[in-house]
């Protein structure tokens, strides 16, 4: 169901694109549909696979080798002895002209720790490697996660903007149809027009804004940069479900992605430590030999007799000094494994307190979103009662204007504490190694 779907908003995206239309998703879309176009989750996934083809090539030693061979020898002078026979010296000719040999050679290892223990090493290498790949999907989840909120502030950014544009016209309209009736000073028509002409480059800017968003947002999805997305929610809509994360959160470390992928290499440490010990062990390996073998002169190709022989043979190999190398490879495992255990302490220590920090932050963040939103609500109450003075004549266009900027600082503020929220629980999650799950497979 969950392909399914994905299939289905690709298939969906890609028509929009072709039609010059935009299409409205949520995050958990955009992040499912990243999942799975996006080419670092993929390289990730072939690391994996990579991984598993590496670990078949170790256990394929437990196996027999079979190997054929054919050899072919033209004698071009042939080997001259010299014996004495009855008192006179003579001289025999030795060996043919033509040699042929070919036959089968199998061999087994039947005692070797170092192979063993090498098939347990690539299992851990295909651990860390589906940690690697884990933390990919984590990293493009935190940043998908980012690139939609900057979106939603974007976007609410400039309709504050447009908000400001619009009242700004409306102004500059007013006094215009007031100056022509004669109760405004031209004074005030510039002034209020002049206004209209500062907010321009802001609307602009504001839609530039959106438009870069947008781009990163399809980027990291890995989808046609041509394609219109247009959020399915707003940064609003995101605050009523937002609270009371920090205090329904698991804190802990056990998923953390540096964490696990550090725990696995001092498991590949501990097993070459085994490894180098097993350097000392004997091995032994059986072989059987099959071939057949033609001698003849004259013609290579003709008058040829092969004649089978064969042979069994078990060889142990004891190792018993090597100058040192194996000792000192131990040693330097040996070292390495105990830089981990100091690397690992202090990188608790660190996420531990970057999880204490992150945590303080949100809780921050959610009181200056409750002051943010206050402030909000104050604002526009003093530009509501600021208009009516102004309408009667009892405020002047100053104080007005004072009261816009007042509502329209309070409301980018607002605005931009939500984002901070979103981003810092988005962080907070990649510390913590939370995985994603989308709407399907919750369902």
């Amino acid at each position: 169901m969950r392909r399914f779907c994905i299939s289905a908003l690709i298939a969906l995206m890609t028509t929009a694109a072709f039609s010059a239309e935009s299409v409205t998703l949520s995050r958990e879309e955009c992040i499912d549909i990243a999942l799975s176009t996006s080419p670092t989750v993929k390289v990730a996934d072939m690391e994996v696979k990579r991984m598993e083809y590496a670990k078949r090539e170790s256990q394929s030693g437990l196996y027999p080798t079979i190997d054929f061979q054919a050899a072919y020898q033209r004698s071009i002078e042939l080997q001259t002895i010299r014996m004495d026979m009855g008192g006179q010296s003579q001289n025999l000719k030795m060996g043919s002209d033509n040699t042929w040999n070919m036959g089968f050679t199998a061999s087994l290892p039947i005692i070797a720790p170092q192979l063993w223990k090498s098939i347990n090493i690539s299992q851990t290498q295909i651990l860390s490697a589906m940690e690697a790949a884990r933390a990919s999907r984590l990293e493009l989840v935190n940043q998908v996660n980012k690139a939609y909120y900057s979106l939603l502030l974007a976007v609410a950014s400039r309709e504050v903007v447009q908000q400001n544009y619009d009242i700004a016209k409306f102004n500059a309209d007013l006094f215009e149809k007031q100056f022509a009736a004669g109760t405004a000073s031209e004074y005030d028509v510039l002034r209020s027009s002049v206004q209209v002409k500062n907010i321009e480059p802001e609307l602009l800017q504001a839609d530039i804004a959106v438009r870069q968003c947008k781009l990163q947002l399809v980027v990291l999805m890995g989808v046609d940069y041509n394609l219109d997305i247009e959020p399915s929610v707003t940064l609003k809509d995101m605050q009523r479900d937002m609270y009371g994360y920090a205090l329904g959160a698991d804190t802990g470390l056990s998923n953390n992605s540096s964490l696990r992928s550090l725990d696995l290499n001092a498991r590949m440490l501990d097993e070459t430590v085994s490894l180098r010990k097993r350097a000392w062990i004997p091995t032994v390996g059986a072989s059987y030999n099959m071939n057949w073998l033609s001698l003849s002169n004259g013609s290579p190709f003709k008058n040829q007799s092969f004649n089978p022989y064969s042979n069994v043979s078990l060889a142990v190999n004891i190792p018993i000094f090597s100058g040192g190398s194996k000792y000192y490879a131990l040693k330097q495992a040996q070292a390495q494994r105990l830089e981990l255990d100091l690397q690992r302490e202090n990188l608790i220590n660190g996420l531990q307190m970057q999880v204490d920090l992150a945590l303080d932050n949100i809780n921050r963040e959610v009181m200056q979103i409750s002051s943010s939103e206050e402030n909000v609500q104050q604002a526009e109450k003093a530009y509501t009662i600021m208009q009516k003075s102004f309408e009667i004549g009892a405020a002047t266009y100053l104080n007005l204007r004072d009261s816009e900027l007042a509502k329209t600082s309070a409301q980018l503020a607002y605005y931009q504490s939500i984002y901070n929220y979103l981003c810092s629980t988005s962080e907070l999650d990649l510390l913590l190694g939370k995985e994603y799950e989308s709407k399907q497979a919750k369902q």
